[in-house]
């Protein structure tokens, strides 16, 4: 009833307005049509999923959630619609500054999936190698045969930065960047002892993903912050999201906390790649939406990014190139997911491209109930299906 009124009003003002032709009538005409489709199409959709009810439980899911601690943002959504959307306590506890829907989290390592994304784009524009190896990129650089191959999909056996030179950044006081951090791996002596030869295994490190950063900046000639800004959050239009070196507190952000004290910025923060990124859950969303399209990377190259990697360990986890992934009993990806934990931050976001859900948690006050998805995920289902996710997906 509501939609033929504003239809009416519509089309009773466009004729009585001396500034509209009939041209002008049946385009907006046209357009309340398509407004109705929509608003119909959605209607059906929410009828089909539940929506209501998958609401009303998931909401008292993160209710329990905030009484086991959690403070930060929620955002699940199905089939086009976003089933909840809140948020919860403080963005600066000292202040009592609320979150908002726009008060950007650091992502800790959720950032690795914007890092591997921009490298198979610069790949799909002929700029990458996956084949080629650091050294192709860093000629002084100490490793060989490290290909973006084996960084993607940390098997390169590379040691751990945040060990190796953390001596050495508390000694200078310096905040090292990514192109320091290549200086400090060329220069080391002796140097650094690897775990193991690239391709060997599987083994998570950040290392990886602040050179893979290293390399995007080396040939895309502009620091990683503005590769991100330029390539990723402005075309689509992420505009809360930005790389830590841009953070203003004029602006709204959040800090971290954990054990009762905010997390003072930290001598690695301004590598990134492994980590860096400062997004909200909408954002996220806009980014879900472009992983699943061709909005940034084509299909064929978001396939090898959810392709596992790793077998030498038999079981439900894997890897591919920048996200986690959970597997059948088959070996296939069922989800894809990242999580991330730096300086009392703890995030999520955990997609099914085939049932069109994402569930993203982001929190800024250290609590691992953050991980605990498997209650979302059931009512996603909605009892059609069984998974096989943990109780907690957190990948220590």
């Amino acid at each position: 009833m509501f939609a033929r009124l504003c239809l009416g009003v519509i089309v009773y003002s466009a004729f009585f307005s001396c500034d509209y032709t009939i041209g002008d009538v049946n385009l907006e005409k046209t357009r309340v049509a398509d407004s109705l489709r929509v608003v119909e199409g959605l209607d059906s959709i929410r009828i089909a999923i539940s929506a209501k009810k998958k609401t009303k439980l998931i909401k008292s899911i993160l209710e329990d959630k905030v009484r086991r601690g959690f403070n930060g943002s929620a955002l699940v959504y199905q089939g086009g619609i976003t089933l909840v959307d809140s948020v919860y306590g403080y963005a600066n506890f000292e202040d009592e500054i609320l979150i908002t829907g726009e008060t950007p989290f650091q992502l800790a390592s959720l950032s690795k999936t914007f890092t591997s994304i921009s490298v198979l784009k610069l790949v799909e524009e002929g700029k990458l190698s996956l084949d080629f190896t650091v050294k192709d990129y860093f000629p002084a650089f100490p490793y060989e045969g490290v290909t973006l191959r084996s960084l993607l999909s940390h098997r390169s056996g590379l040691p751990y930065y945040q060990y190796i030179f953390d001596k050495k950044a508390r000694g200078e006081k310096v905040f090292p960047d990514n192109q320091l951090l290549m200086k400090w791996f060329e220069e080391a002596s002796p140097k650094p002892k690897v775990f193991n030869l690239p391709d060997h295994y599987f083994s998570y490190n950040n290392s990886n993903y602040a050179i893979l950063a290293a390399i995007i900046e080396k040939v895309s000639e502009v620091d990683f912050a503005h590769f991100l800004k330029k390539n990723i959050f402005e075309p689509l239009k992420m505009n809360h999201s930005s790389f830590v070196t841009e953070l203003n507190d004029s602006l709204p952000r959040t800090y971290g906390y954990q054990y009762g004290r905010r997390i003072p910025f930290d001598l690695y923060d301004k590598i990134g790649g492994d980590k860096g990124v400062y997004s909200t859950t909408s954002d996220l969303l806009k980014w879900y939406e472009a992983l699943k399209s061709e909005k940034i990377i084509s299909k064929a190259s978001l396939r090898e990014a959810y392709t596992p990697r790793s077998f030498e360990f038999p079981g439900l986890r894997n890897y591919g190139y920048g996200f986690r992934l959970w597997l059948n009993d088959k070996q296939q990806t069922d989800y894809v997911y990242h999580t991330g934990w730096w300086k009392g931050y703890n995030t999520i976001m955990f997609f099914d491209l085939r049932e069109d859900f994402v569930i993203i948690l982001l929190s800024n006050k250290y609590n691992k109930d953050v991980y605990k998805v498997k209650e979302i995920i059931d009512v996603l289902h909605d009892g059609k299906r069984a998974t096989s996710v943990e109780e907690n997906i957190l990948d220590e």
